[in-house]
């Protein structure tokens, strides 16, 4: 069979882990996929700087036009990460017909429905494997091998760098700022991590996961986002006696109607498979209502993994042009994934369990005046700490609720942080707990 060529723009640690796939895993690749993939062009700004592969010097160049020039390669490969450099490119492929695989998020959560829109005129095709989760096959499973379910819930560890922060912390009871120098240190987290501690990176990566689980158009800016930046260890610490663990997950339910879409650092209970995950791994705990609740566990990043997901989608695209059925399965799942929306819940209107921590002046009644405001607002409170140690001055009161509604807590915190024996602000965490939202589904 005729050979399938492709182009690489950007040959950088993902790039390079993409050359290393292609050229050591060449012939085991065209026996799977029945005709050779070659690599025909490799364009980055930068050639000279030391790479983990070497490439043909003939195939290099500094010029993305290029490959966009050239007839003969009928996919590229887009990882040079950004956003304004990427779409022109992304888009100009598209214009010339070529096929196109990418590991950028950014780029799909903030112009994946027109780079879509625009790839279904032109009848080319993009591939995002590589965007989320990085070896873990989670756009498969979503698009493919869970098609004849209603995605029920998705809680996902979406961001390595920030599972690490919070490993160490949870571990050691050390600082956020101490154990983000050791992720930096240990090469987990970038020089400015901004965009993972804050939670965008997972709000970008739940973007896409949503779309393909209700089959709707990507929609970044619904999802609330709250990052790990403000954490104490102190909360880590209580979190452990209650029994919970905490993580940065990225939530998403369908109630019938309506579906979250939040991405915030929430207490898990330590005895769930979400709360085992350590380190820089990545994890997505989903519940079909066919196939019931599935643990996809795995690294999320690196340059091996995310190079797996990119030539995995490389396969993919080449067997639809082999047999000529290029679009056989579309991005989104359906065809009409770009003309439908999903009516999104507000925040406020969530109801689940809460943690409280409050820093109370060592005076009689203190509790007594909490869970007064606190029942006010319907409030009730499942379990308390109180410690007779001093920290900064003040005692810590910590507890955790019954079910209540978000837009009732929020407004119970602003009165509880008018009391002249409490030092603001309360601190509050949300509990995230699969096994009692299994028992309502």
């Amino acid at each position: 069979m005729k050979a399938i060529k492709i182009g690489l723009v950007g040959f950088g640690t993902v790039g390079s882990g993409v050359v290393r796939l292609l050229t050591e895993q060449r012939e085991i690749l065209a026996r799977r996929l029945g005709a050779p993939l070659v690599l025909a062009k490799v364009a980055d700004l930068d050639l000279a700087r030391p790479r983990a592969v070497t490439v043909d010097p003939e195939l290099l160049t500094t010029r993305a036009q290029d490959i966009l020039d050239d007839p003969e390669i009928a996919i590229v490969v887009e990882l040079i990460g950004g956003l304004t450099a990427a779409r022109d490119f992304t888009l100009a492929a598209i214009e010339r017909g070529k096929h196109v695989v990418t590991a950028n998020k950014a780029l799909l959560a903030q112009h994946g429905n027109d780079l879509l829109a625009a790839a279904a005129a032109r009848g080319v095709e993009i591939a995002f494997e590589a965007s989320v989760c990085g070896g873990i096959p989670i756009i498969l499973a979503l698009r493919q091998g869970l098609a004849a379910n209603r995605l029920q819930e998705l809680l996902g560890i979406l961001n390595g760098t920030c599972n690490y922060i919070l490993t160490q912390m949870s571990q050691h009871g050390i600082s956020y700022a101490q154990a983000l120098r050791e992720a930096q240190e240990a090469g987990f987290a970038e020089a400015d991590p901004t965009l993972d501690v804050d939670g965008v990176d997972t709000a970008h990566k739940l973007a896409i996961l949503m779309s393909l689980a209700y089959g709707a158009r990507l929609d970044l800016e619904a999802i609330s986002v709250e990052g790990i930046s403000q954490l104490d260890p102190l909360d880590l610490q209580f979190a452990l006696e209650f029994g919970y663990r905490l993580k940065l997950l990225a939530i998403t339910r369908d109630d019938g109607h309506r579906v979250e879409a939040r991405v915030h650092p929430c207490l898990v209970p330590k005895n769930h498979m979400l709360a085992q995950v350590s380190g820089a791994m990545n994890a997505v705990y989903l519940t079909g209502d066919a196939a019931g609740p599935i643990l996809l566990y795995g690294q999320g990043a690196g340059m091996m993994p995310t190079a797996s997901a990119v030539v995995s989608d490389l396969l993919d695209l080449a067997r639809n042009l082999l047999y000529g059925a290029p679009n056989r399965v579309p991005p989104l799942g359906c065809r009409q994934a770009l003309e439908t929306t999903r009516l999104i819940k507000p925040l406020n209107d969530l109801v689940t369990n809460y943690y409280f921590r409050f820093a109370a002046q060592d005076r009689p009644r203190v509790l007594a005046q909490v869970a007064g405001i606190l029942g006010k607002y319907g409030i009730s409170i499942a379990a308390v700490i109180q410690k007779g140690r001093e920290v900064a001055g003040t005692v810590p009161i910590v507890m955790i609720t019954h079910e209540a509604r978000e837009a009732d807590v929020r407004q119970a915190l602003k009165e509880i942080d008018q009391l002249p024996v409490l030092s603001p602000p309360a601190v509050f965490y949300r509990i995230e707990d699969p096994y009692l939202h299994a028992a309502k589904i």
